[in-house]
């Protein structure tokens, strides 16, 4: 798990195709890994991969075909510019949301523009995603955890502040950029309980069943 409060910005230093799924080398520039094992979990981007190898200033991941086909980090360049954040632990301030590193959907930026100090964009998202977006909840792009402002239809808008401009790759994001998002997971499993067995079996949603289901 992870907060979406990035850690440090990466560089994709090499890639390595076999077959279906690729290598990644990603240098880590301002992140310590003093403390990382191999195996730990890293996400970059907002995918949550494993440290499979690790170097004095990087280290090494297998990405899936599965996880090449539905998020950005195929289309990455070399060297371009990755957010980063180690997984959290029982010690890390929960300054974001929870955020698991799986991947829901690629959205596209239609409209980047100042506002005030501030960046604001419209995000068109995928079939699919927008029934778990809400206006003042939260969604992390790109592993960035960020704050909803508006939804109509397929698109959300949300504003990104001086700090995260600052810390983040979404200083560098144009019109027709493909991000990755992740819908808040509370919503999803919120969505599965209220369509599975247990309600068939309660009847009617009720506060008191809401109570009983931690909600």
């Amino acid at each position: 798990m992870f907060t979406g409060i990035i850690q440090a910005i990466g560089r994709l230093a090499q890639r390595q195709v076999t077959g279906t799924d690729a290598r990644l080398y990603i240098q880590t520039q301002s992140l310590n890994l003093d403390s990382t094992q191999l195996g730990d979990s890293i996400a970059v981007n907002g995918v949550c991969l494993t440290a499979s190898t690790l170097t004095g200033d990087g280290f090494w991941a297998d990405v899936s075909a599965e996880s090449l086909a539905h998020t950005t980090l195929g289309t990455v360049l070399l060297g371009g510019l990755v957010n980063l954040e180690k997984a959290l632990t029982l010690q890390t301030p929960l300054g974001g949301h929870l955020v698991s590193g799986h991947v829901d959907g690629v959205g596209i930026v239609t409209q980047c523009y100042e506002d005030g100090r501030s960046i604001r964009l419209h995000i068109r998202v995928p079939e699919g995603i927008t029934q778990y977006i809400a206006a003042k909840g939260s969604i992390c792009i790109n592993g960035i955890s960020l704050t909803v402002n508006t939804v109509q239809g397929t698109e959300f808008t949300l504003n990104i502040v001086p700090h995260t401009i600052s810390m983040t790759t979404l200083n560098k994001v144009l019109v027709g950029q493909h991000v990755n998002l992740e819908v808040d997971i509370i919503a999803r499993y919120l969505e599965r309980l209220l369509s599975g067995e247990t309600i068939k079996k309660s009847g009617a949603i009720t506060e008191s069943f809401l109570h009983t289901h931690g909600f």
